[in-house]
This record gives C-alpha cells, structure tokens and sequence, in this order.
C-alpha cells in the first residue's frame, strides 16, 4: 500500500512538470508572429487532458472523511 501512494505521488509529480512543460512551450509558441494555431490547440487540450488526470489522482489520494 504504502509503495502504491509513493508511485501515485511520482505520477503526480511527473505530469505537474509534464504540464509546466507545456504551459511554457505554449506560452513561447504564442510570442510567435506566425504560430500553428492547430499546434497550439493540441498542445492545450493536452495540457487540459494532465490537469484533469492530477486532480483524478489527487482525489484518489485524499483520504474519505466520516460524515
């Protein structure tokens, strides 16, 4: 169990910079004059597609609080 939530916390770690990755490539892809707007649109619903796994994982690790 306790190897199952430090793997669980890699993953988490591992996409949060995956995610900063891309928010900065973004970011960098949009200063451009001339940027592949079907690019930048893959790299955001790829950026959405992290965010929504970590928080999917985050909430599998919070414990369930007692009514």
């Amino acid at each position: 169990m306790q190897q199952d939530l430090h793997s669980v916390q890699w993953r988490i770690i591992e996409l949060q910079i995956e995610h900063r990755d891309l928010d900065y490539l973004i970011d960098k892809l949009l200063t451009e004059p001339t940027y592949d707007e079907l690019q930048v649109s893959r790299l955001k619903k790829r950026r959405l597609k992290i965010k929504d796994t970590i928080t999917l994982l985050q909430v599998q690790q919070t414990p369930d609080q007692p009514a």
